[in-house]
């Protein structure tokens, strides 16, 4: 159905907009994504005033702007509220769009990583809560593989079978407001440094680069040698947005890194 002329934009339209904006490449903001067209469908719009849409947001997203770049400048003033409501609630930016996408039929698989889920299931979980879990940690891990290009971080390795969507600060420890799904509070990494991480034999600096524990002194083959200690001191790639947060990155250096 064409898109009525001149109608404007609704809430629930916006918020599925702007999760898409979170979990799509900017280089894929294309009227041939697959994705925008899929929405476009849902919500009865054009391909075009959907892409549009995801780059007005650009302009008020500060993970964006805060290097001198700008998004368009026909943002209106609800995309304005989406964006700064929930870049301080990321979890009701998950749970509200699900809702949504339910509504209009427009299902996400989810990517959670099998070891993940495992360990919630001997927590206990019951059904309804490790649906949402999963529903959070896919947008979590679709929003770290967009803004960090498919690559770990501190390697580059492409493989996404073998990337992590690793929290800075561990889940287990991360509130449900603005800390388990929040992009800020991730890195993407490859299963080994994701774990050496996890496990604090590696940290990263406020100055984003790999800091590696005194702990791996005791280790002198070679394999530790080129796979953890070559990288101290080397900068990671940082992502185009949602850039690591300061109060993750120290939380994990005072409460996780092995020193």
């Amino acid at each position: 159905m064409l898109e009525q002329e001149n109608r404007k934009w609704t809430r629930d339209e916006t918020i599925l907009a702007f999760e898409l904006y979170c979990t799509i490449p900017s280089h894929q903001v294309t009227t041939q994504n697959s994705q925008i067209i899929q929405l476009s469908n849902a919500i009865e719009r054009t391909s075009n005033s959907v892409k549009l849409k995801l780059q007005n947001f650009k302009s008020y997203d500060p993970s964006y702007t805060q290097d001198g770049r700008t998004g368009l400048s026909h943002g209106s003033k609800l995309d304005a509220e989406v964006v700064r409501e929930f870049l301080q609630n990321w979890d009701s930016l998950v749970f509200e769009a699900n809702k949504i996408k339910e509504k209009y039929d427009l299902g996400t698989p989810p990517q959670s990583e099998e070891s993940f889920e495992e360990n919630l299931i001997t927590h206990g979980y019951d059904k309804q809560s490790l649906q949402k879990i999963r529903v959070g940690q896919s947008f979590f891990r679709r929003t770290l593989f967009s803004a960090y290009g498919g690559k770990c971080c501190i390697t580059g390795l492409p493989i996404p079978e073998l990337l992590r969507a690793s929290h800075i600060k561990p889940w287990s420890k991360s509130n449900d407001i603005n800390e388990k799904t929040n992009p800020h509070n991730g890195l993407l990494l490859n299963v080994l440094h994701d774990i050496a991480f996890d496990r604090g034999y590696i940290t990263i600096g406020l100055d984003n680069k790999v800091i590696v524990s005194d702990k791996l002194s005791d280790y002198t083959d070679e394999f530790t040698e080129n796979a953890l200690k070559k990288y101290s001191g080397g900068k990671i790639s940082l992502p185009n947005k949602f850039k690591p947060d300061e109060q993750f990155i120290e939380y994990h250096n005072e409460m996780i890194f092995l020193g």
